[in-house]
């Protein structure tokens, strides 16, 4: 690579070793707890045709990263119309690619289809803290054919949380609410864009009330039904008591009954598997068009700010091939965005910049065989090591352990009769020690998630 200065690029999120360490810990861990549930992995391809990312709904077109091959010219090549090929985008989300692998698919899967899906993606927004280009999102998604049971509903919210308190990100709170309450309840009052007033209301937290309430007069409804959509958007209750605070508002509606049972049954799961853990809370609208029953947020309590870490909900005609559909519901961690705060804010660290528990120390560049015949044993038997760089004084690879956050050092032939030792830097207790016996602690094996700065 040629010299120069290197112009850093905003909006892309790239960790140094140790923080990369503690990316690793929550993958693994969130890949884990999807397994335990019985999610399968998959992964789709990076590009999607325009055509089909802007069947998604909602004012996406600004979010698209379009992909060109340089000097393709005028050449003609592809199966769509003229020959040429489709015009590509980047997914800005695993749903809508997730959609299309089921229809091309379908006659292979086994449904009810549950799945997991760890990958990057790509989205032209504005880069700011918490949001990137480019961001990993951790998905699950049930999907069936023609019809998807209700409980799979309430199973989304409750692997999060199986999840989220395997991981140190502190208390949270998984807000719920169900699209069809505010669609019957705005019907119910005489308004009838639900999507447009749904959109709005999902501006709550960012504008506040008060602007709200202008938009929604701006946008055609009354100032009566302007502050009956409010009144909605206030109820927020831990237990099923938002049933009777929607029935206080005094608007009856089949679509808004239906509703409030399928949140109830939500709510009901988790008060059983993961107390305090859901709430309803009925400002919670999701702006995307394609959402028809429960949809999610999740905050961590302290940094309500950051808005929601992790969202979803169901929908019912998203996958279709004008025959068959495929219902699904699905709920998404954004994980660059957890890491850019919980990282950032030095909130959660690891306890070493490196896998290794163990440095073998050097004695001498001639005898650096029997030191990486050692290092051989200890990985053979699951210990993570390292291999000093140079035959220094061991005074200085002791150093260089320190500073890697690497607790042992191995001392080869450096013991009686020969023998090896391991010491503990952090302690200075040496012993005796056989790498085809040595036990490396258990806590030491790997490296140490770490609260505070």
């Amino acid at each position: 690579m040629n010299g120069g200065k290197v112009t850093p690029m905003s909006g892309f999120l790239e960790f140094l070793p140790e923080e990369r360490i503690v990316e690793q810990h929550f993958l693994d861990v969130i890949r884990e707890t999807f397994e335990l549930h019985g999610f399968a992995s998959i992964e789709t391809r990076a590009v999607e045709t325009v055509e089909r990312l802007l069947g998604k709904g909602g004012d996406v077109d600004k979010e698209i990263y379009g992909v060109t091959r340089l000097g393709r010219g005028g050449e003609e090549t592809g199966p769509s119309a003229g020959g040429r090929e489709p015009e590509l985008g980047l997914h800005f989300d695993l749903t809508v690619p997730f959609a299309r692998y089921v229809l091309e698919n379908a006659g292979k899967l086994a449904f009810p289809f549950k799945r997991y899906q760890i990958q990057k993606v790509w989205r032209g927004e504005r880069p700011q803290e918490g949001r990137y280009r480019e961001f990993t999102q951790c998905d699950i998604d049930v999907v069936d054919v023609g019809q998807l049971a209700a409980h799979f509903e309430a199973e989304m919210p409750l692997v999060v949380a199986d999840a989220f308190r395997r991981l140190p990100i502190g208390d949270f709170v998984i807000q719920v609410n169900n699209r069809k309450i505010p669609e019957g309840f705005y019907r119910g009052i005489g308004l009838d864009d639900v999507p447009g007033t749904l959109r709005i209301v999902d501006k709550l937290d960012k504008i506040g009330p008060e602007a709200v309430a202008r938009l929604l007069v701006d946008a055609g409804a009354t100032e009566a039904q302007a502050r009956k959509c409010l009144q909605l958007a206030e109820i927020r209750t831990a237990d099923l008591g938002f049933v009777d605070a929607v029935r206080e508002l005094g608007v009856a509606d089949a679509t808004l009954d239906e509703g409030l049972a399928a949140l109830a049954a939500v709510i009901e799961a988790g008060l059983t598997h993961a107390p305090g853990v859901l709430v309803a809370d009925l400002r919670i609208a999701r702006g995307l068009d394609y959402y028809t029953g429960t949809v999610y947020e999740t905050q961590l309590v302290g940094f309500e700010s950051w808005g929601s870490f992790c969202s979803g909900g169901r929908y019912d005609s998203l996958a279709s091939d004008g025959r068959t559909t495929y219902p699904g519901v699905g709920i998404s961690i954004g994980l660059s965005r957890l890491l850019g705060l919980l990282v950032g804010k030095g909130l959660v660290r690891a306890s070493r910049c490196t896998p290794a528990a163990v440095l073998v120390a050097v004695g001498a560049e001639e005898t650096r065989p029997r030191s990486a015949a050692v290092a051989a044993a200890l990985r053979a038997r699951g210990i993570p090591c390292d291999l000093a760089p140079s035959a220094a004084k061991f005074g200085k690879q002791i150093r260089y352990a320190e500073r890697r956050g690497i607790p042992f050092v191995w001392f080869v032939g450096a013991g009686a009769e020969g023998g090896d030792e391991v010491k503990d830097i952090r302690s200075g207790l040496q012993v005796a020690a056989d790498a085809a016996t040595w036990l490396c602690p258990e806590a030491d094996l790997r490296p140490a998630m770490l609260l505070g700065v």
